[in-house]
C-alpha cells in the first residue's frame, strides 16, 4: 500500500505542477504509534521544484501542494513535510 500511495502522490503532483525535480518519501515508519499511523494514514516528505512556484511565497507554495493533494489529505496522508521552490530559488546540495 505504501508504494501505491507514493505513486499516487507523485502522479498528482506531476499533473498539477509539471516539476523539474520531485522526490516523495514515505516517513511513516518513523511515526509508528502516532495518531495518524493508528488511523492507517501516512507521514510523507515532498521535495519539489517547479516553474509554477516562481515568485510565490512559501505559504502559497504549501497551500498549492495541499490543495493538489486535498483528496489524499482526507484519506491517506496524516502529515506532510514540504520543501518547495521555483527553479531560481532552488538551492541544491550539488550531489
Amino acid at each position: 500500500m505504501a508504494k501505491a500511495r507514493l505513486d499516487r502522490i507523485r502522479a498528482m503532483l506531476e499533473s498539477a505542477f509539471e516539476p523539474l525535480e520531485l522526490d516523495v518519501r514515505d516517513d511513516s515508519h518513523l511515526h509508528a504509534g502516532h495518531a495518524g499511523a493508528k488511523e492507517g494514514k501516512g507521514h510523507f516528505h515532498v521535495h519539489i521544484v517547479s516553474d509554477r512556484f516562481e515568485n510565490t511565497t512559501r505559504i502559497d507554495r504549501h497551500r498549492m501542494i495541499f490543495e493538489a493533494l486535498s483528496e489524499m489529505m482526507a484519506t491517506d496522508i496524516h502529515a506532510l513535510s514540504v520543501s518547495a521552490s521555483g527553479p531560481s530559488s532552488n538551492q541544491t546540495s550539488g550531489n
